[in-house]
């Protein structure tokens, strides 16, 4: 960061690994940990010029994200993604999803990394040195552009999803726990795609809403 202007420098580290003879760094980010239903995403960006507007997608209006989503994959960069269904999440649970998708998305790059950007999260294992980075989608904009990817897929399944079971609202909120969604379940019962293995799913016995 730039104290002096207080600009964060998006291309901190991966300058700082180029420095060390890194040459090909991913950013590595994952959409849909935290939701009641659908798949978690993970997405591995290599970023080969700047693109301007990259920032933590969470900070992004959907038309923005939609924007820089197809000028990330219009070619001119490294992308790998991958999706993790809600059976296999039941499965194996929710950090082994998790770790899954991370450890696909990178297999999925065309060209091996050298080095790896992950956003908050330590991950041991891979073939290539990994920096954990702390607010990796804010700061850097491998990660950030990762991010992007991870959260327009995740949220185009969703949306999809919608369209085959509309009583849940799957494209408003995508399958995160809101009062509408919860009070979907309640009605309607579990879907095919929701996670069984998730509180408040898997201890369903009455009402949702105790008085």
């Amino acid at each position: 960061m730039n104290k002096e202007l207080n600009v964060i420098d998006k291309w901190y580290f991966e300058n700082k690994g180029r420095e060390q003879g890194f040459v090909y760094i991913a950013g590595v980010d994952e959409a849909g940990r935290g939701p009641l239903a659908g798949p978690i995403v993970s997405s591995a960006v290599v970023l080969y010029s700047e693109v301007q507007g990259i920032d933590d997608s969470k900070k992004l209006t959907e038309r923005k994200r939609e924007e820089l989503f197809d000028i990330l994959m219009s070619g001119k960069h490294d992308i790998g993604i991958s999706v993790i269904s809600n059976k296999v999440i039941d499965e194996i649970g929710i950090q082994l999803a998790n770790i899954r998708a991370i450890t696909e998305s990178v297999s999925r790059l065309k060209n091996k990394p050298d080095l790896l950007l992950i956003d908050g999260y330590e991950i041991k294992g891979f073939p290539c040195p990994a920096w954990k980075i702390i607010k990796g989608d804010q700061l850097s904009a491998s990660i950030g552009a990762a991010s992007i990817v991870a959260k327009v897929t995740r949220d185009r399944i969703m949306k999809e999803f919608d369209k085959e079971y509309p009583e849940y609202g799957f494209a408003k909120h995508k399958g995160y726990g809101t009062k509408e969604h919860l009070r979907a379940i309640e009605k309607f019962g579990p879907s095919p795609i929701h996670r069984l293995s998730f509180k408040p799913l898997n201890q369903i016995t009455g009402s949702l809403f105790p008085e």
